[in-house]
């Protein structure tokens, strides 16, 4: 009973009840780390609404992004808002915000690099030189200033692309802006491989039409993206991954066919010392000289040396007109020959 008394004077001490209902932190645990950053700060009128920095933020529901009502004069303005229950402060929000000036404000971060890029996108967007036509309509369209131009061509700054995709919308040229997927390389190394053997080996079997096409026509064909794709998408099961390479590839390939008529050699043996890689042969006794596919280089030196046509030189185009049908267009070369 004299135990519980005491506990009771105890409680009932003014200067413990003052403590209990005054107490504070020592301020040295309360002041913020030098290594912390603060919570963010939303500068809503800087924002450019692309939304990056809810996409890198590793907390969830930290960051959502909300809209204004529109008036009659504008759209409502989009920007972040911050939830700091769920705030790690991390500061990944601020260090990926593309608008100049940012729209988020948290502090230094002591860590992160310029060139580690925390945006979660499985594509990297790059130039062909190739194709490009140096019109500019993908770095006005970038609203980041993510794409630069040097000496009359276009790159992709990869410290400021965010991966939004509006400079592939914006090129009028297929394939010039290309949106390459970084994951399953060897997959699409396949896939590619895969197109090019079967549409070269198409093109073979139309030798009667290469063999009637002169150098001022074209030989239209179309081979049907469905003898494909069944085997494509085994490769890759990721049918958005798949048209993509599937697009980039058909777009910018060109392949170049040697045909030969031994039946008009008339054993020159020109075209022998001239082939680099000893795919032109002729051994006494033969009726013609004869040429390996397999060592082919299909450099035209032979075209360029025989003077009685017995090998002919194309050169086929590729546009996949649709996601059903590739447009296979091929046209004989006019190359000057040497004569005898």
């Amino acid at each position: 009973m004299s135990s519980v008394i005491w506990y009771l004077y105890e409680f009932a001490r003014k200067t413990w009840v003052e403590g209990f209902l005054n107490a504070k932190s020592k301020k040295d645990i309360m002041e913020k780390p030098d290594r912390f950053r603060d919570f963010p700060k939303v500068l809503k009128e800087n924002c450019i609404g692309c939304g990056t920095c809810a996409s890198s933020c590793p907390s969830p529901n930290a960051i959502k992004l909300v809209r204004d009502e529109d008036d009659e004069k504008s759209f409502g303005m989009i920007y972040p808002v911050i939830n700091n229950g769920a705030c790690i402060r991390c500061g990944f929000c601020s260090e990926i915000c593309p608008s100049e000036p940012k729209t988020l404000h948290c502090g230094e971060n002591h860590f992160i690099k310029e060139k580690f890029n925390i945006i979660p996108s499985k594509r990297k967007f790059v130039v062909d030189d190739f194709l490009c036509i140096s019109c500019g309509k993908c770095k006005e369209s970038c609203n980041i200033n993510a794409i630069e131009e040097i000496d009359n061509r276009f790159f992709v700054n990869e410290h400021k692309c965010v991966a939004c995709g509006d400079c592939l919308e914006a090129c009028p040229v297929k394939g010039a802006m290309k949106g390459i997927f970084i994951n399953n390389l060897e997959q699409q190394k396949s896939i590619i491989k895969l197109i090019v053997d079967r549409l070269e080996t198409f093109i073979e079997s139309k030798q009667k039409e290469l063999d009637e096409l002169d150098n001022v026509s074209l030989l239209k064909i179309q081979y049907p993206l469905s003898e494909l794709w069944s085997e494509l998408i085994a490769i890759l099961d990721d049918e958005e991954v798949t048209l993509e390479v599937t697009k980039n590839a058909i777009n910018r390939l060109k392949i170049r066919f040697i045909s030969w008529d031994e039946d008009n050699c008339k054993l020159c043996k020109l075209c022998v010392d001239e082939c680099p890689t000893g795919a032109i042969t002729y051994t006494e006794g033969d009726t013609s000289v004869k040429h390996n596919k397999d060592k082919c280089l299909r450099c035209s030196y032979c075209y360029q040396t025989c003077p009685f046509s017995v090998v002919k030189y194309f050169v086929a185009k590729f546009l996949l007109e649709d996601e059903n049908n590739i447009l296979i267009t091929v046209k004989a070369s006019s190359l000057s020959k040497q004569t005898i």
